[in-house]
């Protein structure tokens, strides 16, 4: 007998096929998938799948705020909700991938490990070919990326002592640099320097 989990609720169904409608949520059958590991060369291309579709959300979103600039709102309109469709296939895709979600504690682990190796690993070489590239503007996206990364990863750090604490916290990114301030801004970012204007409140 075969076990499906809905991906809405995460109830478990044993039979052939998935039931038509979630007992638990009233999720249809496309949302269940079924609880069979995938051979390792699927599992490439289903995370192949995934890198795509997240790439094309960013991609269409970037194409859909230039279409605002030139004032084309109906293209702009188009760009995001292909872009909010993509994000949907990412979605999709993620449910076939075994131990990318877990539970919270071991997402803030892995998120955490994720940011320090951007940090120590991915960066510093394309850093080194912006610098000898003699591209500074680049250089300078980078350092500011990288010691970014750096933040998430204390700021997952901080949450993963604090899990059981409950403390509310209230987050800000900087739309320019994306670093992360926790409750009370300052007047300028610490990475970029851009001003309070720059600080997006996350609810």
């Amino acid at each position: 007998m075969k076990r499906w989990r809905c991906t809405v609720c995460g109830y478990v169904h044993q039979g052939k096929r998935p039931p038509a409608k979630c007992p638990q949520c009233g999720a249809d059958e496309n949302r269940f998938v079924l609880m069979e590991p995938l051979s390792p060369e699927l599992e490439k291309m289903v995370q192949a799948a995934f890198a795509g579709e997240s790439k094309a959300t960013v991609r269409n979103q970037a194409f859909a705020r230039q279409a605002q600039k030139e004032d084309l709102p109906q293209i702009a309109a188009l760009f995001k909700a292909v872009a909010e469709a993509e994000s949907v296939h990412a979605k999709e895709m993620l449910n076939y991938l075994e131990g990318v979600v877990g539970d919270t504690e071991a997402n803030l682990q892995a998120a955490f490990e994720h940011e320090l190796a951007a940090k120590s690993q991915h960066y510093p070489p394309i850093l080194e070919a912006a610098i000898k590239a003699k591209r500074p503007d680049l250089e300078w996206a980078l350092v500011r990326a990288r010691d970014v990364e750096a933040r998430h990863a204390e700021l997952y750090k901080r949450a993963l002592s604090a899990l059981a604490g409950g403390r509310e916290v209230t987050y800000h990114v900087c739309e320019v640099c994306g670093y992360v301030f926790e409750d009370k801004v300052p007047d300028t970012c610490p990475v970029c320097r851009s001003g309070k204007d720059s600080f997006k409140r996350i609810n």
